[in-house]
C-alpha cells in the first residue's frame, strides 16, 4: 500500500509549466531492456564480414608475396629496356620482335660469359685437386720446421680419412643434395617466371599504359603518363650508374691480378665487377671469394693481398664512389640512397636492396612537382655562417670602462636625483621605440 499511496503523490505534482507529466506506458521499461535495437544483429555481422576478409586478404597476401615480388621485379626489369626497345619500335620494327631480340641479344651474353667462367672455374678445381699433395706438402714441411715436429703426408691423409667430422661432413652432403637440386630448379622457375613477366611489360608497354589510362580521368591520364616515363628515366640512370661502377671495379681488380700474376685476370675482373654491382648485399663476398680461389692457386700469400684489396676497394666504392655516381645519374642525395638501400633490404631483402633507389628516386621526382617552393632570403645563415659574437678582448675592454663609468657616475646616482623614464623625453636618445631612430637627436645604431 506504501507504493501506491508513492505512485498517486508523484501523479499528483505537476509540471513547472502546469501540466501534469505524461505517464509512461506500461511495460515500456521492461521491454526496453529485454529487447536488443534492431541495428545491433546487421552491426555484429558486419563486423564479422570485415574480421573475415581481412583475415582472408591477409592470407591470400602471404600467399602470394613470391609471385607479387616476382612481378615487381619484371616490372623493373621491363623499365630497364624500355629505351631500347622503343627506339627499334620506332624505326618500324614490330614491339614483340623488338622486345625478343633484346632478351635474346642478353640471353647470349649472359649464356656467354658463364660459359667461360664455368669451363676456368672447373679447370682451376681440376689443377688445385691435382696439386693438392704438393701444397700439402709444403704446409708439413713449414710447420715442421717451425715448430720442430715430425709431420708426414701419409699419416695427415690417414687422419683426414679416418677422422669423424669428414664422415660427417660427406654424409650431410649426400642429403643435402637434394635440397640443392630443389633450390636450383625453383631458381631456374623463378627465373623463368621474372623474364615471361618481362617480357610482357616490354611488348604490351602501350597497351598496358592505355589500358591503365582508360579507368582515370583524362588529368589523372597525364600523370599517370608523366610518372611512367619518369620511373624509365631512373630506372635506366640507376643502371648506367651501376654498370659504370662495375666497369671502375672491375678495372681495377684486373690491374691488381695482373700484377700478382693470376691466370684469367679478364675474366675475374668481369665477374668481380658483375657480381659486386648487380648482387646486393652479397655480392661483394661472392665477388672476392673466386679471385681469391684462383690467387690461393698460385701462391697462398696472394690470396691475402686479394682479400685485403677487396675489403679496402668495398669501403672506397661505398663511402666516396657509390654517392656521388648515384647522386648524379639517379638525381638523389646520397644519404637517402643509402637509407632508401636499407629500408628496402629491411622490407623485400636483396630484391628491395636492388630495386629500392630506382623506385625512391621515382618517387622523388613524381612528388616534387606537387611540392611548392619559394626563393629563399639572402640570409647569410642560409649557408651556415653564424653571427660571431665579440672578441674576449673587446669584451673585457667593455667591462672595463664600464666599471669605470660606473665609478664616475655613482655620485649622480647617489644624488637622489630621480632617473627619467623611457619615453618621458622626446627629444631624448633613451628612447626605444621605433621612432626613435627618426626623431632629433637621435643616434643611430
Amino acid at each position: 500500500m506504501a507504493s501506491t499511496d508513492e505512485t498517486e503523490q508523484l501523479g499528483q505534482q505537476t509540471s513547472p509549466f502546469g501540466t501534469p507529466p505524461p505517464a509512461p506506458p506500461a511495460g515500456h521499461t521492461a521491454g526496453q531492456g529485454a529487447r536488443m535495437p534492431r541495428w545491433l544483429p546487421r552491426a555484429m555481422m558486419l563486423a564479422l564480414a570485415l574480421i573475415g576478409l581481412f583475415q582472408l586478404g591477409s592470407w591470400a597476401f602471404h600467399q602470394l608475396t613470391g609471385l607479387l615480388i616476382n612481378i615487381l621485379i619484371s616490372f623493373f626489369a621491363a623499365l630497364a629496356i624500355e629505351p631500347a626497345v622503343s627506339r627499334m619500335a620506332s624505326r618500324g620494327m614490330r614491339r614483340g620482335l623488338a622486345t625478343f631480340l633484346v632478351f635474346l641479344g642478353l640471353l647470349i651474353a649472359i649464356a656467354g660469359f658463364v660459359t667461360l667462367l664455368g669451363s676456368m672455374l672447373a679447370g682451376q678445381i681440376i689443377k688445385i685437386v691435382e696439386e693438392f699433395p704438393n701444397y700439402l706438402d709444403s704446409v708439413i714441411s713449414w710447420v715442421n720446421a717451425h715448430f720442430n715436429t715430425d709431420l708426414k703426408r701419409v699419416d695427415v691423409q690417414e687422419g683426414l680419412l679416418r677422422s669423424d667430422w669428414l664422415r660427417s661432413y660427406v654424409q650431410n652432403s649426400a642429403t643435402g643434395v637434394l635440397d640443392v637440386s630443389a633450390q636450383v630448379l625453383g631458381g631456374l622457375f623463378q627465373l623463368l617466371m621474372i623474364t615471361l613477366f618481362a617480357f610482357y611489360f616490354a611488348a604490351d608497354g602501350p597497351r598496358l599504359r592505355r589500358a591503365l589510362c582508360s579507368v582515370l580521368p583524362p588529368a589523372r591520364q597525364a600523370e599517370v603518363l608523366r610518372a611512367w616515363e619518369i620511373a624509365v628515366d631512373k630506372t635506366g640512370g640507376y643502371l648506367y650508374s651501376r654498370g659504370l661502377m662495375a666497369l671502375i671495379s672491375g678495372v681495377a681488380h684486373y690491374v691488381l691480378l695482373e700484377i700478382l700474376g693470376v691466370p684469367y685476370a679478364p675474366v675475374l675482373a668481369v665477374w668481380v665487377g658483375l657480381v659486386s654491382q648487380f648482387i646486393p648485399t652479397i655480392g661483394t663476398y661472392l665477388a672476392g671469394a673466386l679471385p681469391m680461389l684462383i690467387a690461393f692457386t698460385v701462391d697462398p700469400w696472394y690470396a691475402l693481398w686479394v682479400l685485403g684489396f677487396v675489403v679496402i676497394y668495398q669501403q672506397f666504392e661505398n663511402y666516396m664512389l657509390q654517392p656521388k655516381l648515384t647522386a648524379k645519374t639517379v638525381d638523389i642525395h646520397p644519404a637517402v640512397a643509402f637509407g632508401s638501400v636499407i629500408a628496402g633490404t629491411a622490407l623485400l631483402g636483396a630484391v628491395g636492396a636492388l630495386i629500392a633507389i630506382p623506385a625512391v628516386a621515382t618517387l622523388q621526382a613524381f612528388l616534387g612537382a606537387y611540392v611548392k617552393r619559394y626563393a629563399v632570403t639572402d640570409d647569410p645563415r642560409v649557408q651556415g655562417h653564424r653571427g660571431r659574437g665579440a672578441s674576449i678582448g673587446t669584451r673585457v675592454r667593455k667591462l672595463l670602462e664600464g666599471r669605470r663609468g660606473g665609478g664616475t657616475g655613482g655620485s649622480a646616482h647617489s644624488s637622489g636625483a630621480p632617473k627619467p623614464e623611457s619615453g618621458s623625453e622626446p627629444g631624448s636618445g633613451s628612447e626605444s621605440g621605433p621612432e626613435s631612430g627618426s626623431g632629433e637627436g637621435s643616434t643611430p645604431a
